[in-house]
């Protein structure tokens, strides 16, 4: 299962043989078959792009790894590395930038690994000097388009990380706004906050 976030409704490509409908509410869930043709994935992305009405949209076919390939031939792919950051009480360092809580993440740049990528971007962003870095908790996929109109994949690769320090200093440079240690409870209650977010925290919990 192949699963992207288009503005905030996840799209899942599935193979044929994972798809259960028995409990599937098609009211409020799509199921569409692959037909082959790369143009035709365009529908269920401008109709996801237009509306929130949806719950999902799913997508089969019987090589889904061919799916995926045709579906990422019509986007850019841009790789992130991120952090959940927790202090020595349990908080975890959350952000607010751009109208939307968040954590830090940015673009892995050229020859640099995932986790170095991940560090660097959390320390750049925060202002943090030392940062432990933990466990792989996930990877996360959602759309956007860039300042040309292009769309693109944003492809973050997830870690725990851990800090003795508790001065933060936002990048403002960035747009953010606020850096702030707090509960992961408190930091679910926050609105308006993304849907990789809560993803993301929800591997963080169980891990």
């Amino acid at each position: 299962m192949y699963e992207i976030y288009i503005n905030e409704t996840p799209l899942i490509l599935i193979q044929n043989d994972e798809l259960v409908t028995d409990s599937l509410d098609t009211t409020k869930n799509l199921l569409i078959r692959y037909n082959g043709k790369p143009r035709s994935l365009m529908n269920p992305i401008d109709m996801l792009e237009k509306t929130q009405r949806l719950a999902s949209i799913i997508i089969y076919h019987h090589d889904v790894a061919q799916l995926k390939k045709d579906f990422e031939s019509l986007y850019k792919i841009l790789e992130a590395g991120g952090g959940v950051v927790a202090n020595e009480k349990e908080e975890i360092l959350t952000m607010y930038r751009r109208g939307s809580w968040d954590l830090p993440k940015g673009k892995i740049d050229k020859g640099e690994t995932k986790e170095a990528a991940a560090i660097r971007e959390v320390q750049e962003e925060t202002g943090l000097k030392v940062v432990e870095l933990g466990a792989f908790l996930l990877e996360t996929n959602h759309t956007y388009k860039n300042r040309k109109g292009k769309r693109v994949i944003k492809r973050t690769y997830w870690y725990k990380m851990t800090t003795k320090e508790t001065v933060l200093k936002p990048e403002i440079e960035e747009d953010i706004e606020l850096c702030e240690w707090m509960p992961v409870g408190e930091f679910l209650q926050k609105k308006p906050l993304y849907n990789t977010i809560r993803i993301v925290i929800d591997a963080y919990l169980k891990h």
